[in-house]
C-alpha cells in the first residue's frame, strides 16, 4: 500500500514539473517581451507572489476547519491534530494541492487525490475523503459568494459615479445574480443530504460511464453512504466550523485581490491617491479578480485555463475603463506567480518533515 502511494506521489510530482515546463512555453509573448515586463514590475514581484503565503495560510486554515468539524472536536484534539506541525502539514498538502490543481484540465483531477492520499496517513480512509470533499465544495461555495458580493460592490461604486451602469451591464449582472442563487440552491442540498451519491448519478447518466459508476457503487457504497453522512452532519452539527471555513475561505479571496492592487499601483492608478482613493482601487482590484475567476471557471476544462485567464484579466481590466495593455500585464505577472508557486508546491511534496 505504502509502495503504491510513493508511485502515485512521484507520478503527482512528475505531473507538476511538466506542467511547469508546458506553461514556461505557452506564453503569449516572446521570452523577451516576457523579461521586460518582469524588470517593470521590478522590486513589486515581492510582495505579488509573497501575498500568497498569506492567501494559502487561510486556505490551509478554512481546510482544517473542516477536518476539525468532520472528526469532532474531541477526536480532533485525541489524534493531536491542533497541534501546529499538523497546521504545517496541512499548509503543505494545500499548496501542493492547489499546484496539481493548476496543472490538470478540470482542476482537482490532480490536487484532490493527492490531498485524500495524503491525509488518510492522519485519518481513517473515509474521514480524509469527506474532508477534502468538504473543503472542496466550500472553496467552490465561497468562490459564489465573492461573485456575489461583488456585484453589490459594483453597483455600490455605480451609486456614486465612479462606475458605468448601462442596460448591458445591468442585465449581465442580473444573470449573474440568478447564477448565484441557483447554485447557493444545489449547494444547500448538497450539504445537507450529502453530494457523493447525487454526483455518481449524474456520471452514470454519462455516455460510457454508467457501467463503471454501477460497478463503483456495488463495491463501494457503504463507504459511499457513510461520507455522504458525513458532509450532511457536518452542517447539520457544526455551524462553527462550516462559517469560519467560509470566512477563511472568502477572505482569502479578498486577500488575493492584493496583487491586483499592487500591480494598478505599479503603472500609477490609486484613484487620486490617500485612503480613499486606495480604498476605491482595492474594490477594483476586488473586481476584476471576480470577473476574471467567474470567467476561467466558466471555462475550467482548459488545462492551466490556457488564455482563459489571459482574456478574463483584458476584459475585466478594460470593463473598468482602463487599458487592456494594463490587462495582458497583470495577465503575465500572475502567469509567472502561478508558475513560481507551482514549482514551491512541487517541492513540497518532496519534503516529508
Amino acid at each position: 500500500m505504502q509502495w503504491t502511494k510513493q508511485r502515485l506521489n512521484n507520478l503527482f510530482f512528475l505531473l507538476g514539473c511538466a506542467a511547469v515546463v508546458v506553461m514556461l512555453f505557452t506564453f503569449d509573448v516572446s521570452f523577451i517581451e516576457l523579461w521586460q515586463h518582469l524588470c517593470h514590475a521590478g522590486y513589486w514581484l515581492i510582495p505579488i507572489i509573497g501575498v500568497w503565503i498569506l492567501v494559502y495560510g487561510l486556505n490551509a486554515l478554512a481546510w482544517r476547519a473542516m477536518i476539525k468539524g468532520n472528526l469532532g472536536e474531541e477526536e480532533f484534539v485525541n489524534r493531536q491534530l491542533s497541534s501546529r506541525k499538523f497546521f504545517w502539514r496541512i499548509y503543505r498538502l494545500t499548496v501542493t494541492g492547489y499546484a496539481l490543481n493548476y496543472a490538470t484540465p478540470v482542476g482537482g483531477l490532480g490536487g484532490e487525490p493527492y490531498r485524500i492520499m495524503e491525509l488518510s496517513k492522519d485519518i481513517d480512509n473515509e474521514h480524509a475523503t469527506s474532508s477534502v470533499i468538504l473543503y472542496a465544495m466550500m472553496h467552490f461555495f465561497a468562490h459564489f459568494w465573492f461573485w456575489f458580493i461583488s456585484i453589490f460592490i459594483y453597483l455600490a461604486l455605480a451609486a456614486v459615479g465612479d462606475l458605468p451602469i448601462t442596460p448591458v451591464i445591468g442585465t449581465t449582472l442580473g444573470i449573474i445574480v440568478v447564477f448565484c442563487l441557483f447554485f447557493f440552491y444545489l449547494f444547500s442540498r448538497g450539504y445537507k443530504n450529502g453530494l457523493v451519491k447525487y454526483v455518481l448519478g449524474v456520471v452514470s447518466h454519462l455516455p460510457g460511464l454508467k457501467r463503471w459508476t454501477l460497478r463503483f457503487w456495488a463495491r463501494h457504497s457503504e463507504a459511499i453512504a457513510n461520507i455522504d453522512r458525513q458532509i450532511a452532519a457536518l452542517y447539520g452539527q457544526d455551524r462553527g466550523a462550516f462559517y469560519s471555513s467560509l470566512f477563511y475561505e472568502y477572505l482569502s479571496r479578498v486577500v488575493q485581490s492584493s496583487e491586483v492592487l499592487f500591480m494598478l499601483l505599479l503603472f500609477g492608478i490609486d484613484n487620486g491617491g490617500g485612503l480613499s482613493g486606495l480604498a476605491v482601487t482595492y474594490l477594483h482590484s476586488i473586481l476584476i479578480v471576480s470577473f476574471t475567476t467567474l470567467f476561467a471557471n466558466l471555462i475550467g476544462f482548459l488545462p492551466m485555463q490556457l488564455g482563459v485567464q489571459e482574456g478574463g484579466f483584458v476584459l475585466s481590466i478594460a470593463a473598468l475603463g482602463l487599458s487592456p495593455a494594463l490587462g495582458i500585464f497583470v495577465s503575465i505577472i500572475c502567469r509567472v506567480r502561478e508558475i513560481i508557486w507551482i514549482a514551491i508546491g512541487m517541492l513540497l511534496m518532496k519534503i516529508r518533515n
